[in-house]
């Protein structure tokens, strides 16, 4: 009696989830390679918001002009001949310890006197009005650009007076400041000169050091005694400056008041 034999074919179970797994395996590898890619990205892109932004805030609070003081002077025919108002301002100011640069070119002078307002932009700015100053020159000094804001006037914006504010350099170790390129730096000390010139005080000869011979514009400000008058600096970057005073009761005989502080 011959014995039956019985023929059957095995599969190998583990040989497939080996390569199942090995197929697992590779996918959580390229995922996470990838997701490290866009992490990797994500954050380079993250520092430089960071430094850009932490750069930005270190500029507005370090970069602010300080207001030293603040001179009026009277325009005058004599020593006995005087206008009844201030008919020019003389701001002394410098940088705060620590400050970044600041252009004067890009400062903002808004001053009112309780009643009108005026935005002054400095001589040499032509980008709002589209023109600077009348009769402006970077290689005038600092007196001829002076006599301009106090006399000249244009069509467009109009007086001098009225639009723009001037400088002068007290004391510039490093050669940055011109009148063309007005650039202050730690340890400078400029003036600006705001004219507040009144509708009444147009026929005087002189103001200050300048000689107008009665052709001075009205600057729609009147600082008279008692006036109160609110002056705020802004530049281009940085924290805005803001100076307040009340004029003196009188001013007597004298032809420069001391206004501030």
């Amino acid at each position: 009696m011959k014995a039956s034999t019985k023929t059957g074919m095995f599969t190998d179970q583990l040989g497939q989830v080996g390569i199942g797994t090995l197929i697992i395996f590779i996918a959580m590898v390229i995922i996470a390679a990838v997701a490290a890619s866009v992490l990797i990205q994500t954050s380079g892109v993250l520092q430089q918001q960071a430094q850009s932004t932490g750069k930005q805030a270190t500029q507005e609070v370090s970069s602010n002009l300080v207001v030293k003081s603040i001179e009026g002077v009277r325009a005058k025919n004599n020593a006995t001949d005087m206008a009844a108002d201030v008919s020019l301002l003389r701001i002394r100011v410098g940088l705060n310890v620590g400050s970044s640069p600041v252009d004067l070119n890009q400062l903002i002078v808004t001053i009112t006197d309780g009643t009108n307002t005026n935005d002054l932009l400095y001589a040499n700015n032509a980008k709002t009005h589209g023109y600077a100053m009348k009769d402006f020159s970077a290689s005038n000094n600092a007196s001829a650009n002076l006599n301009e804001l106090l006399t000249a006037t244009q069509a467009i914006p109009g007086d001098n007076a009225k639009y723009f504010f001037t400088t002068e350099k007290v004391r510039d170790d490093d050669v940055s400041f011109t009148q063309g390129n007005p650039v202050m730096n730690t340890g400078d000390l400029a003036i600006i000169y705001v004219s507040t010139v009144s509708g009444s005080d147009l026929s005087f000869a002189t103001i200050g050091d300048v000689s107008t011979a009665g052709g001075q514009k009205d600057s729609n400000l009147d600082i008279g005694p008692r006036t109160s008058v609110t002056m705020v600096l802004t530049p281009e970057s940085g924290a805005t400056t803001m100076a307040t005073f009340l004029a003196p009761s009188s001013y007597g005989t004298k032809e420069t008041v001391q206004l501030y502080p």
